[in-house]
Parts: C-alpha cells; sequence; structure tokens
C-alpha cells in the first residue's frame, strides 16, 4: 500500500538567473520496458502557471518530470562534446570513455521521453522535449573545462539522486533507482579518474563526495535546482513535497 505524505509546497523557478552554475546531472529511473504504473489521486500533476513557466508538479509525475530535464541537460553536454571532436589532445581511452557517457544519457533521456509520453494522459503535465540550454561558460576544446565540468555534473548527479529517492511513491521505481544510481557513480568515478590519472589513486571516492560513514551524499531537488541557472534557459518551477 503506498503511504500518503503530508505536502510542503516550495516552488523553485529554474532558468531566470544564470549567475549560479549547475551543480548536477540527470536522476535516472530507466528500466527497459519499464511502464509508469500508477500515480497517487493526490499527486498534482505538471501545468503551465500564470507567467508561463512549466511546473514539473509532485508525487512520482514531479520526480519523473525532474529527472527528464536533468537528462536532457547530460545528454546536451554530453552531445556538444563528442559532436565538437571532443576537446583538444584527447586520448584514445578518454574519448571512448566520453562516448560511452554520451550513449547513456541519450539512453536515459529517450526513455524518459517515451515513457512519459506514453503513460502521463495530460498532456500539459508532461515536460517539453526541447528544453534550452546556455553552455557558454564551457570551453569544449579544453580538456580541463570538460572534464571539470564533467565531474561537476556527475558528482552531483549522484547526489540528486540519492535526495530524490525519498519522494518516490512507487516501489518498483526504488528499486529502478538502486541500479541506475550504481551507473551515475561509475560515470563519476571514470571522470575523476581520467582527472587525476596516477596521481591520486583515491579521488574516484573523495572525502568530498563521501561523508564519513562511507556512504554517498545527498542533495534535495530544491539544493540541486537552486544552482541550475547558469545552465538552463528554459524556465520551470517544481513543488517540493517534504516528509
Amino acid at each position: 500500500m503506498k503511504m500518503k505524505k503530508s505536502i510542503e509546497v516550495k516552488t523553485q523557478t529554474v532558468g531566470r538567473n544564470r549567475r549560479n552554475f549547475l551543480k548536477v546531472s540527470g536522476l535516472a529511473i530507466a528500466g527497459s520496458g519499464l511502464l509508469l504504473a500508477s500515480c497517487s489521486d493526490d499527486d498534482d500533476n505538471g501545468n503551465m502557471l500564470g507567467g508561463g513557466d512549466f511546473d514539473l508538479g509532485s508525487g512520482d509525475v514531479g520526480v519523473l518530470n525532474y529527472a527528464y530535464a536533468l537528462e536532457q541537460l547530460e545528454a546536451a553536454f554530453y552531445t556538444n562534446v563528442v559532436n565538437g571532436s571532443y576537446y583538444a589532445g584527447a586520448s584514445v581511452e578518454e574519448k571512448a570513455i566520453l562516448l560511452a557517457l554520451y550513449n547513456h544519457e541519450v539512453n536515459h533521456r529517450e526513455w524518459f521521453k517515451a515513457a512519459i509520453n506514453a503513460n502521463v494522459p495530460d498532456a500539459d503535465a508532461r515536460l517539453t522535449a526541447d528544453l534550452e540550454f546556455d553552455f557558454s561558460s564551457v570551453n569544449f576544446d579544453n580538456r580541463d573545462s570538460v572534464l571539470g565540468t564533467a565531474k561537476v555534473l556527475e558528482d552531483t548527479g549522484v547526489s540528486a539522486y540519492n535526495g530524490a529517492g525519498q519522494y518516490i511513491q512507487t516501489p518498483l521505481y526504488l528499486t529502478l533507482a538502486g541500479k541506475i544510481v550504481s551507473v551515475e557513480a561509475r560515470h563519476a568515478a571514470a571522470i575523476r579518474s581520467l582527472i587525476s590519472g596516477s596521481a591520486d589513486f583515491t579521488a574516484f571516492a573523495g572525502d568530498d563526495i563521501i561523508d564519513s560513514n562511507g556512504l554517498d551524499l545527498a542533495a534535495s531537488p530544491e539544493e540541486v535546482l537552486s544552482a541550475a541557472g547558469g545552465f538552463f534557459v528554459t524556465p520551470f518551477t517544481y513543488k517540493n513535497p517534504k516528509a
């Protein structure tokens, strides 16, 4: 039986303040053939607000729209990396890793697009598939800039995923979340290893991302989206449910 949660609504507006730098990647609740089984009748669907901003909604629909927005961001970033022939001096190994990450994130993005379109009946509750991003802060021809940005995206992607898990109401999605977060963590470890090379064999799980109990850090959607203005151009809001 699905547990009901009391809701404290806090609205975050994304895409209006470009001074912030997005420190998150995608939350990916993916699995081949998975359907959005059932959303609670008291879940708020996404909707267009009076000012024209799209609201992601709450409950499972809100989390899935949130994840779809973040996966679009990651896919767009790696598309820029790959289409730009990578950065100057990229090794064969580095290109192979970045291409693999590109393929993963594009697959995540497309899965969310298909699943939401097929299983959220109200078209007004579905996040647009063509969000606009601003990557002007990234020098895609520079190794440090590309890998540094990828590190921020992947590290925070894990913490964003961990933080959003508590808002998922369908048990099956939590099972899938446990599988996908391991993929995101592998991405983060790979990027960290490329940056550190042989200089630091512990960088893949550094103290900056693992707490004193040996656990990944978690970021709430509120924290994640408050930093999203630097990359997101398309504005949207998110009602953050508190347990």
